[in-house]
């Protein structure tokens, strides 16, 4: 599958995977500062996100696999992987499916084990705009505000508005809301048993239940040559709560 991306930068190459109902330019910030350290950065569209192509088949499998073909597609060589939350999820299964093709790999705020649905209320919310009976952000706002009262969460998901430029004239959704409400459950999955000596970086929120205690023997059973580092005062969304302490950290550990 052809992914739309963003580049910035020349050097090794960095590839960056937004998380679920994310996309490409969340990480414009972040990217432009790597690439000013000496990277090529490529943010990606993962499939049934931002530009990139929809399509009914969404699972880790198809998702790293459509990761090797953007690699060989570009000719990349000694490539760092980064990948948020789903797209950390991606980080690992490619490298369960395709080991020593990265170089380093950087993992933020995701473990390998499978998580419970939790995304109910976004769906919902989600599912209960109607763009044939709305036509402002604030009306789909206001739909989402029902479900959903984190303000955070609800300026990143209407970040995915745009206006179609069919017929119709309506507002949408960037992201494949049907497949992803259908499959939703292919992302909890856990990442089959492995063994890796790939050095990979777990970066964790200090207020972030999504790596915990218990999850790094997991992680410590396929990544042996592992890093966790914990960022104070970030919740799930550390790169964007701390972009700071995120930057360096990654940095450091790249170098």
């Amino acid at each position: 599958m052809k992914l739309a991306y963003r580049e910035f930068g020349t050097g090794q190459p960095l590839i960056i995977l937004h998380g679920l109902f994310g996309q490409s330019d969340n990480w414009n910030t972040l990217a432009k500062r790597f690439s000013e350290n000496g990277f090529r950065v490529f943010t990606i569209d993962q499939r049934n996100h931002g530009l990139s192509p929809h399509d009914a088949v969404w699972d880790y499998k198809v998702m790293a696999m459509d990761l090797k073909e953007f690699i060989e597609t570009h000719q990349l060589q000694d490539v760092i992987l980064l990948g948020h939350s789903m797209g950390g999820k991606t980080v690992m299964f490619f490298e369960q499916m395709y080991p020593h093709l990265a170089h380093k790999l950087i993992v933020a705020d995701i473990a390998p084990r499978a998580y419970e649905p939790h995304h109910d209320a976004v769906l919902k919310a989600l599912n209960a705009v109607d763009f044939s009976e709305i036509n402002t952000r604030k009306e789909a706002e206001a739909i989402l505000s029902e479900y959903i009262s984190d303000f955070g969460t609800k300026q990143f998901l209407l970040k995915n508005i745009y206006w179609r430029e069919d017929e119709s004239k309506q507002m949408a959704w960037r992201f494949n809301l049907k497949v992803i409400t259908a499959k939703y459950d292919n992302i909890g999955v856990n990442v089959p048993d492995f063994k890796s000596n790939t050095p990979t970086l777990f970066v964790r929120g200090e207020k972030s239940n999504y790596i915990s205690n218990e999850d790094e023997k997991d992680i410590a059973s396929r990544f042996s040559n592992f890093q966790l580092k914990t960022i104070a005062n970030s919740g799930h969304w550390v790169h964007a709560e701390q972009p700071e302490a995120f930057f360096n950290s990654v940095i450091e550990f790249i170098n």
